[in-house]
């Protein structure tokens, strides 16, 4: 098969009549074709995707890219930055010898530009504008994800949840939370938890620990309100560009687990408030959830089983997600069948498992008689892909190496400090800086408490009251009364006066005998 039959037939697999995102050009053998233009139809955004790699093979630069046209066409985006490396996309690019030699490969004219940025970041651990969830909004299953509770703990932490809510407990902040454990593990908790099932000491005493490690870990300034709004990721600018929300995350790093699930409930945010709106000619929103590993390690079924429901479902709502992720398998199966769009960066061999995660990745992929892919995916150079998308008709493109466009804003993050000043210019900040404190769970049952032991103070004091309160003045006459009787008998009138009365007696028996 000639070259130019191969370039001809990429250039029509990937043309589309709407708006679409340019990832690059196809190549084969080495040579690439600028006429075979790889791109992803606007439309198809919202049918999920996948980019994976190993480390430094581009996967943020292909991020970034994506993210660029999207907002240059309108679409909001949601980002979360784990190293930082995403806020160059609030500045323009930086002319170089590579950035010029790639533009020339690729036969594109490249310019530099920024795009609208607004940085967030969670409970304000860093800099950003600070967003939070109350734990209510969480709700049981994320947070025992969180907590990485076993199904025991879990179920227990829905009992307490369901309490809470039947007797109007707002759950804001993790102290919320404790203060309800602590109250169902007192005598009253337990006889009013008896209703709906019972609450072992045992697993109170490792949640409330569970409780401690999580506020050790800074995850206190995380929980609490005022809750982020979804609709606040939906902006778009005056000119009609659509703002790019990125979730600085490298301050906390190491808590890996509390950031991913935070994603989780994002995205069942975005779910439970945006309205049905069926298939448009571009999303709403494209959601992209880097180191997508973190979420599905070590999850239960159940909490797999709600993900997979929650991305199935969500591009009814014009929301694309892509996962960002090393290897293809670091996603369930039952999630990664739902990702129409990929773009796999370079995989390596060097180790069983990445053998076998080659392997898996090749199945993915539509037959191809270009190229050896379970070789040449191993071949990929930096910022170079294998792509396949959903093309306008739903239907598998075919496989393209592609080289990838060089993104137009900066390739490199930017001082915190600048970070900084930016969310403080943010219509955002005065929204969510400030914390709010209103009355919650911990409130409510603190009067409680309070007033049963103020109660309980009464009673004791009333019954130490009668206690010491003296005896009737009839009783004691009666008492000194019969002491005096007794006093008289036991002297020695009274006993002459008992012997007398004791001979006449006698003496009246004997008469009668």
């Amino acid at each position: 098969m000639s070259t130019d039959d191969f370039a001809t037939r990429i250039a029509a697999a990937y043309a589309t009549d709407g708006g679409a995102l340019e990832l690059g050009r196809a190549l084969k053998g080495g040579t690439v074709f600028p006429e075979a233009i790889v791109r992803i139809p606007a439309a198809m955004c919202n049918r999920h995707g996948l980019i994976a790699g190993a480390t430094g093979t581009g996967k943020t630069k292909t991020l970034q890219l994506m993210a660029e046209q999207l907002s240059a066409m309108g679409v909001p985006v949601f980002a979360a930055d784990v190293k930082g490396d995403l806020s160059g996309l609030s500045r323009p690019g930086e002319q170089s010898d590579r950035v010029a030699s790639r533009a020339t490969q690729l036969g594109i004219e490249w310019s530099p530009s920024g795009f609208p940025v607004t940085f967030l970041s969670l409970g304000g651990l860093g800099p950003g504008v600070p967003v939070r969830a109350t734990v209510t909004g969480f709700g049981p299953q994320l947070l025992a994800k969180v907590m990485d509770a076993n199904e025991t703990q879990a179920s227990s932490l829905s009992l307490v949840f369901r309490y809470a809510d039947d007797h109007d407990l707002a759950l804001l902040d993790l102290a919320d939370l404790r203060e309800v454990l602590k109250f169902l593990d007192s005598d009253e908790g337990k006889e009013e938890l008896k209703a709906i099932g019972g609450l072992s000491s045992a697993t109170t005493g490792v949640l409330l620990r569970k409780i401690v490690e999580l506020e050790e870990q800074g995850a206190e300034a995380f929980f609490g309100e005022p809750e982020l709004e979804v609709a606040d990721l939906l902006r778009t600018t005056p000119e009609g560009q659509g703002v790019v929300s990125c979730l600085e995350l490298a301050a906390v790093q190491d808590k890996p687990r509390l950031f991913s699930t935070f994603l989780m409930w994002l995205l069942a945010e975005l779910f439970h408030d945006l309205p049905e709106v069926g298939d448009l000619d571009k999303p709403k929103l494209v959601f992209f959830f880097d180191e997508a590993h973190l979420l599905f390690s070590d999850a239960s079924d159940a909490f797999l089983d709600q993900v997979a429901q929650t991305v199935r479902l969500i591009r009814s709502k014009g929301v694309g997600v892509f996962f960002v992720t090393q290897l293809p398998d670091d996603v369930p199966d039952t999630i990664l069948a739902q990702l129409g769009n990929r773009v796999q960066h370079a995989l390596r061999a060097f180790t069983p498992r990445d053998a076998k995660a080659l392997k898996a990745a090749v199945t993915t992929y539509p037959k191809t008689t270009d190229y050896d892919l379970e070789e040449d995916l191993t071949q990929l150079g930096t910022g170079e892909a294998m792509v396949t998308i959903l093309s306008e008709r739903g239907a598998p493109t075919p496989v393209a190496w592609a080289r990838l466009l060089p993104p137009r804003s900066l390739m490199a993050s930017i001082e915190p400090d600048a970070v900084d000043r930016a969310a403080h210019d943010s219509s955002l900040w005065s929204k969510y800086a400030e914390e709010v404190d209103r009355e919650s769970a911990r409130e409510k049952l603190g009067a409680r408490m309070a007033a049963a032991a103020e109660q309980a103070a009464a009673e004791e004091a009333q019954a130490a009251e009668h206690a010491e309160a003296p005896a009737p003045k009839a009783a004691k006459k009666k008492k000194d009364d019969d002491n005096a009787v007794l006093g008289y008998l036991k002297s020695r009138e009274g006993r002459s006066m008992m012997n007398t009365v004791a001979r006449g007696v006698f003496g009246l028996l004997r008469k009668r005998r």
